[in-house]
């Protein structure tokens, strides 16, 4: 039985951390001056002597300025990068964009048998699992099998190859911090990825004093060992979560104390995807029927690579549109889809000279600077190193996401803008601000991107004023002390002072 409740977690991971609400009633502003006063004294009243702040608002249609603080100086974005990544993609690509995963036979195909190996070719498809498929994390898998059996292949007497060059084999992104590995927000990178790179554990109470049942998915997969060093105590406590894998190991601790009655589920990042999405599918493909002879391979641990105008194309499988994968990237801020959507870029571009290697995250920003040059934005002070937002050396101006977020609104292409504004969270309603500017006059009204990890925390995007002004805004707090509880409250008031706006 498919462990929902894992996925479920990931969907709703930033709603959790972020969840802020915005109670009180602001004043209506008529004026500029007053707007200014009410957003300075908002952050004033935070009592972050040591934070820095920046706040850019600006009117969508016009680009005139509302309100400026700080608007050159560089801020680490956390997530509102994603506001970047997704845009490249969506103009570069389209929202049309699908990635392809070709199925390949290397040999003969005879009396149901393939002589051969079969190749398992990427592009890097970040939602090869259950996000699509109603959480049913093999489906796709099952799909290829019957595929396999139409083409009349029951036994595969070679191994399963993946080729995973689409990208390039940094498998994690530049400054990610080593504390965050093991969780599937910050999991390895690969042009061929399944289940979000991550295995779905669960340990359930027992018996006090006794260890918690483990299970995990998808399919109790040998890929991954498991040490029960859990501990069932108590009804009426809370769970306290332990968990552990070596970096490049994919022998996991589970360590949690769990109360009786309650279950503790953790997604975990494995190490080598494409092994990893190799090794499921021919489980699956054997638990469907099909005997497979040999082993997943990772294409880079063979001295001749496979030549496709000598093979046989069997099928390929497509993921859902650029346009629907980019709302979980936004709405529920998935770090994984960002840097594959930020590498699908490169993933086809021939390098010029001097270009960094094709599918690399260093392409993809050279290629997207030419769209955010169109955008307005200064690309010579822009420093971007990945897709997600977990690096801290991301570096932009709130002046930089304004001029994104008014270009993205009036895009050329009406889908591409339809689907970058559609992709952004709710205030009070989905995403990641399901939770946020509740009972307000910002709720059902701003559309905009979190951005959250420690000591930083961003929100950018749009909001209509009381008069009908549609207005862009971009607000990012860096170096405070303690939580982001409080820079989340102001972020909301401001927004909400926005929205309250007559003028």
């Amino acid at each position: 039985m498919r462990l929902a409740t894992p996925l479920l977690l990931r969907h709703v991971f930033c709603l959790v951390i972020l969840a802020t609400a915005a109670s009180t009633v602001m004043a209506q502003t008529r004026t500029q001056e007053e707007l200014r006063v009410a957003i300075d004294d908002a952050i004033a009243k935070a009592g972050m002597p040591n934070g820095w702040w920046t706040v850019n608002v600006q009117d969508a249609e016009t680009g005139a300025p509302l309100y400026e603080r700080d608007t050159a100086r560089s801020f680490i974005p956390a997530s509102n990068t994603k506001l970047y990544s997704s845009a490249a993609a969506l103009d570069i690509l389209g929202p049309d964009y699908r990635f392809e995963t070709e199925i390949w036979a290397m040999g003969r195909v005879e009396n149901g048998i393939l002589n051969g190996h079969l190749i398992i070719r990427g592009s890097g498809d970040p939602v090869i699992g259950g996000r699509f498929t109603d959480g049913d994390v093999t489906a796709y898998f099952r799909a290829w099998a019957d595929s396999l059996k139409a083409a009349g292949i029951t036994t595969i007497r070679g191994d399963i190859i993946g080729d995973d060059d689409a990208y390039d084999e940094e498998a994690i992104g530049y400054g990610w911090q080593y504390d965050d590995l093991p969780y599937w927000y910050a999991a390895e990178l690969s042009a061929l990825s399944f289940n979000d790179n991550a295995v779905d554990f669960r340990l359930e109470a027992s018996t006090p004093g006794s260890p918690a049942i483990l299970s995990w998915e998808p399919m109790m997969t040998s890929y991954v060992t498991a040490r029960n060093a859990s501990m069932t105590t108590e009804a009426g406590g809370s769970i306290e979560e332990d968990y552990f894998r070596p970096q490049g190991s994919n022998d996991f601790v589970l360590g949690s104390l769990v109360p009786a009655g309650r279950i503790d589920y953790e997604s975990l990042s494995v190490a080598n995807p494409t092994k990893y999405f190799l090794h499921v599918l021919r489980e699956v493909l054997v638990a469907q029927g099909i005997t497979v002879l040999g082993k997943g391979i990772d294409i880079d641990d063979l001295s001749i690579k496979p030549a496709y105008a000598q093979m046989t194309h069997l099928f390929s499988h497509y993921s859902p549109s650029l346009a629907e994968i980019v709302v979980p990237l936004n709405k529920d801020s998935h770090n994984l889809y960002a840097e594959m959507a930020l590498r699908a870029i490169a993933a086809d571009h021939l390098p010029e000279n001097g270009e960094p290697a094709a599918g690399s995250v260093a392409l993809a920003v050279s290629r997207a600077r030419k769209v955010f040059g169109r955008a307005g934005v200064d690309t010579l002070h822009i420093q971007l190193v990945d897709g997600s937002g977990l690096a801290r050396q991301n570096l932009i101006t709130s002046s930089m996401t304004t001029s994104l977020l008014r270009y993205m609104r009036t895009h050329p292409n009406e889908a591409t803008q339809r689907a970058f504004i559609d992709s952004l969270p709710i205030g009070g309603v989905d995403g990641s601000l399901s939770s946020r500017m509740k009972g307000t006059a910002a709720a059902g009204n701003v559309q905009a991107k979190t951005g959250s990890m420690g000591n930083v925390s961003a929100l950018a995007g749009y909001v209509t004023s009381a008069s009908g002004r549609e207005l862009v805004f971009s607000i990012m707090a860096n170096n405070y002390l303690g939580s982001s509880s409080r820079p989340r409250k102001v972020q909301d008031e401001i927004v909400v002072i926005l929205a309250s706006h007559g003028n």
